[in-house]
C-alpha cells in the first residue's frame, strides 16, 4: 500500500516515474472509450443549468451542472454559469473524441443558448436542436370557491 513504485535496469525504484506511468494509463483509459457522435442534454431552470453527455442509445458519458462548478446561488441560473459549464463539458467530450452531437433543450432558464455556445465552442458541429420543454396543454385545476 504506498506509492508504486516501477523498476529500472539497476533494480532501484524510481518514485518520481510513478505519477507519470499512472496518468498516462489513466489516459490511455481514457482513450479507448471512443465517441463519435453523441446526445447533448440541456436542462435549463430559473436556478440551475445542467448537461448531459450520452451516447445514441443514451447510456450516460459526461454530466455537469452550474453548482457542480462552484457557482452559488442566484448566480448558477445565469447565462455565464451555463457557458462555463458548456465549456467543461466539451473539454471532457474531447478527450473522448466526440465530433457531432443532437442537442434536446429542456427548461425555460437563462441558460439554454449560452450552454449550446460554449459546448459548441471547443470545436463539436451540432446535426440537430430540438426543444423538449414541458407544456401544460390545460394548465391547473382553478381554486374552489370561498365558503363564508
Amino acid at each position: 500500500m504506498g506509492k508504486r513504485q516501477i523498476k529500472t535496469e539497476e533494480g532501484k525504484g524510481d518514485a518520481k516515474a510513478a505519477p507519470k506511468a499512472a496518468a498516462a494509463s489513466t489516459q490511455q483509459a481514457s482513450s479507448k472509450k471512443r465517441l463519435d457522435v453523441g446526445v447533448l442534454y440541456v436542462q435549463s431552470t430559473y436556478n440551475n443549468t445542467k448537461l448531459l453527455l450520452t451516447d445514441t442509445k443514451g447510456n450516460a458519458i459526461a454530466a455537469s451542472s452550474a453548482g457542480a462548478l462552484g457557482f452559488k446561488g442566484a448566480k448558477k441560473g445565469t447565462p455565464f454559469a451555463a457557458a462555463k459549464v458548456g465549456e467543461t463539458l466539451a473539454a471532457k467530450a474531447k478527450i473522448l473524441g466526440l465530433k457531432e452531437i443532437s442537442v434536446v433543450v429542456k427548461g425555460v432558464g437563462s441558460g439554454r443558448e449560452s450552454s449550446i455556445r460554449g459546448f459548441v465552442s471547443l470545436g463539436v458541429t451540432i446535426s440537430s436542436i430540438k426543444d423538449a420543454t414541458p407544456v401544460p396543454f390545460n394548465g391547473p385545476k382553478p381554486r374552489k370557491p370561498r365558503r363564508v
